[in-house]
């Protein structure tokens, strides 16, 4: 199957396996969702993140275990930014903190994928990818 937004795919499994109260989600592997799901695991919003080869499927997936806190999950929102229809850039100065720090914003730089923590301090803006809380 064909997905046009292949990020907003992966967001949205995780945030309906989050609610059905899943162990794990498989999204299907690319370069960037690997940085998103090492991004998160580095975070504390994901337990742990790898890429299985299973032999009836023809592509590699990402094996997302996800975290609960007693009950609640840990991750209470992920919202999708920018689109393939309207892509999203920020500046250095222009990179928001996400429920005053709570959360974290995830961006594409010319020096990786990185939180806009990290992308600030190293002085680089770039397409805002998402919002994780």
């Amino acid at each position: 199957m064909m997905v046009s937004d292949p990020i907003a795919d992966m967001l949205t499994r995780i945030r309906n396996a989050m609610l059905a109260r899943h162990e794990y989600v498989e999204v299907p592997s690319s370069k960037i969702k690997m940085s998103i799901a090492k991004i998160l695991k580095d975070e504390g919003f994901i337990l742990d993140y790898d890429l299985s080869k299973d032999k009836d499927k023809p592509e590699k997936m990402i094996k997302i275990h996800l975290r609960y806190m007693e009950t609640q999950p840990a991750i209470a929102g992920l919202q999708r930014i920018s689109k393939p229809g309207l892509r999203m850039y920020v500046e250095r100065q222009e990179i928001p903190r996400v429920y005053g720090g709570l959360g974290v914003a995830i961006l594409s730089t010319s020096k990786g994928v990185r939180t806009g923590q990290q992308a600030w301090r190293l002085g680089v803006g770039g397409e805002l990818l998402c919002y994780v809380w």
